[in-house]
């Protein structure tokens, strides 16, 4: 492999292979690692330790660790720890099916956090000491300055913090990603200052991460690609929900209440988010813009097509055909994406000072609009809470979408009271399913169950829901938002012992 891509001599003369380095990593550590929805995450390096924990294992001896990241991962990282039952500690995100695993059978510890906060709570102490960072690069300059790769998340912070840095130098990823990061870190409370941001293309920091290069004790180099994230073609249901919220939003700009061009669109990952991307790139919109955390196959699309001049995001998550395609065109690309730490993308003060349009998924919503975005049946772990609600609150329109139906039709995603709420009915302003929107800004709590049960849920559950409503309208204690305490999880039960709800 070249070295052209380690500039500096002092920390090219750290290079190992990733068994020397995981061997810095002690058992009861706190690693906090770079990563963001399966891109700019360390390759080889978690596996190695997943190889130490396992040979400790063999001696009978107990190797476990903190993993602290930006969001998700991948297999070679949360996958391969949680195979061996290596990870003591998960923070803010994680999608693995491994990891979810442990964490739902007790294994392991899960703190689900909103993006926006986790580096602070980091660095409060609030998990104890980081003692190592594990962060993936594209090249370290002659200063000593690192190009990060292809997210940020939480990066600076860990760099910051920890005791022991390991840096993986991934050759490839392009080396045209230098110039397009924006680098900008938040001081802790009381000397916090305003973030000088007042739009979504403004460059406030610098493009390089920044490492005491005393604290580097391993340098390892790689060639591996980001997981591939599989782009899928929006099904029928996905289409009908973007075509609602376009036609929403044309609604919105006819009436005045946004401009023409729309506000900066926000936009978690998904099927569904990426046909709301692929129906703007046919419709009447034009020169917008994005603030998000997470840029998909649909937004590169939409820049790709014009329609987007900019996005400002914290990593490109993207299919294999969609990465070769911002690679081909990286010159391009560069001008009209800028990537920041986590901290900054997903920063509530910024998203309501902009005037996002927040659209996210979620696993279910009951008649008054409260949200599950992280729980299946209540109990079990799905991904996490993400950066959803880092915009919802703030956001000048806070969109929530979901298909009607989930398990074959089995399960109404539409229910009397969800089984964990994540967000609350105060931070939802719009639901919307195949079957319509339901636009709940200004109503009262059963006007909202109305319009939710009407124009939302399946016609196979809407008689059970209308039953429901109307029956606790008769006789529940109050009539604000009325309730029947002791049927309001029935359906989840019913789901629970294998029935329809």
């Amino acid at each position: 492999m070249s070295e052209s891509r380690i500039l500096n001599a002092a920390l090219r003369g750290k290079v190992v292979s990733a068994d020397e380095a995981a061997a810095f990593i002690k058992p009861g550590d706190n690693v906090g690692v770079s990563g963001f929805t399966g891109s700019g995450h360390p390759k080889e390096v978690p596996q190695a330790l997943a190889r130490l924990i396992t040979a400790a294992s063999e001696r009978g001896e107990t190797f476990r660790v903190g993993i602290l990241t930006g969001a998700s991962t991948a297999p070679e990282l949360d996958g391969e720890l949680s195979k061996v039952n290596g990870v003591s500690l998960r923070m803010p995100f994680q999608s693995d099916p491994d990891c979810r695993n442990r964490i739902n059978a007790g294994d392991a510890w899960y703190t689900d956090v909103h993006l926006s906060q986790s580096a602070q709570n980091v660095a409060w102490g609030h998990y104890g000491k980081l003692n190592v960072a594990l962060i993936e690069v594209t090249a370290i300059l002659e200063d000593g300055r690192l190009v990060p790769s292809s997210s940020v998340g939480n990066n600076p912070t860990w760099l910051e913090l920890a005791d022991k840095v390991i840096l993986e130098v991934n050759a490839s990823m392009p080396a045209q990603f230098e110039g397009m990061h924006d680098i900008y870190t938040v001081a802790l409370p009381p000397h916090r200052k305003p973030i000088p941001l007042v739009k979504s293309d403004d460059r406030i920091g610098e493009p390089y991460l920044r490492v005491d290069p005393n604290k580097v004790v391993a340098v390892v180099e790689t060639n591996c690609l980001d997981r591939d994230n599989p782009f899928k073609a929006p099904d029928e249901d996905s289409r009908k929900i973007a075509g609602h919220i376009l036609e929403f939003l044309q609604h919105e700009v006819k009436k005045g209440r946004i401009p023409a061009d729309l506000l900066p669109l926000q936009s978690g990952v998904g099927n569904i988010a990426n046909a709301v991307m692929a129906g703007l790139i046919d419709g009447p919109f034009n020169n917008l813009t994005a603030y998000t955390e997470v840029l998909q196959d649909g937004m590169l699309d939409m820049l790709r097509s014009g329609k987007l001049v900019h996005a400002s995001s914290t990593a490109v998550s993207l299919s294999r055909k969609a990465f070769d395609d911002l690679v081909a065109n990286i010159d391009e690309y560069r001008k009209h994406i800028i990537l920041r730490p986590q901290e900054i993308s997903n920063h509530p003060e910024i998203a309501r000072r902009l005037g996002v349009i927040a659209m996210n998924g979620i696993l279910e919503a009951d008649i008054y609009g409260n949200i599950n975005s992280t729980h299946v049946l209540g109990s079990k772990m799905m991904n996490g809470i993400g950066g959803s609600g880092d915009f919802a609150r703030s956001a000048y329109l806070s969109i929530f979408m979901t298909p009607s139906l989930a398990k074959g039709g089995a399960l109404s995603c539409i229910v009397p009271m969800v089984s964990h709420v994540d967000h609350t009915e105060h931070d939802v302003q719009v639901l919307v399913t195949e079957h319509g929107l339901a636009d709940l800004r200004g109503l009262a709590p059963r006007q909202r169950a109305k319009l939710i049960i009407e124009n939302c849920a399946d016609p196979k559950f809407r008689p059970a829901l209308t039953d429901y409503i109307t029956r606790a309208g008769k006789t529940a204690n109050g009539q604000q938002t009325p309730h029947l305490l002791g049927e309001a999880f029935d359906w989840h039960l019913r789901a629970l012992r294998g029935e329809s709800m």
